[in-house]
């Protein structure tokens, strides 16, 4: 089962996509895609890592070429989030660049393989404005085309809105 949360900057999806795992068999892997870049960073992997384990996932740090992902276990899976794994393979110089949105829907597909059940978050794009400073929009619509396909191969499609879970495809638990 593949299931999509979208959500705004603290709506409440890393939460409700959390909670849809806790429902789910064990074993949980949590496969965290933020790029490590200094000790503050760290520190927040350090953390999220030791509240993760007190929930039973294991967790395993990927922020780029999903496709190559060997899990350690089946079960459930929960990917958080599509919007860093978009910017990590579009920008970082061992990414995949331009085809960034194709590597990370082959890297969705290969996760689906390996488990029972998925869980992707991503963000919600093309809702804060029109206008974007810089390479922005290069990476919104890098996402979308990733959020578009995820969508269509979903059985779930969940919309966290202020922390109530709004259900566009599929039916709730």
């Amino acid at each position: 089962m593949l299931t999509l949360v979208i959500g705004g900057a603290a709506s409440g999806k890393s939460a409700f996509a959390e909670s849809l795992c806790m429902q789910s068999p064990l074993p949980r892997t949590y496969l965290a895609t933020m790029q490590v870049w200094d000790a503050e960073c760290a520190a927040r992997v350090a953390r999220h890592r030791a509240m993760r384990a007190q929930k039973q996932f294991a967790t395993v740090e990927y922020p780029r070429g999903l496709e190559a992902i060997a899990l350690p276990q089946r079960g459930t899976v929960l990917l958080e989030d599509l919007g860093n794994l978009a910017a990590n393979e579009l920008y970082d110089p061992a990414g995949a660049g331009e085809a960034a949105a194709d590597a990370v829907l082959r890297g969705i597909e290969a996760l689906r393989a390996q488990c029972e059940e998925l869980i992707l978050v991503t963000n919600e794009v093309f809702s804060g404005g029109t206008a974007y400073a810089g390479d922005t929009e290069r990476y919104l619509r890098t996402l979308a085309k990733i959020n578009n396909a995820a969508a269509q191969r979903a059985d779930t499609v969940v919309r966290v809105v202020c922390g109530i879970p709004v259900y566009y495809k599929g039916t709730k638990r």
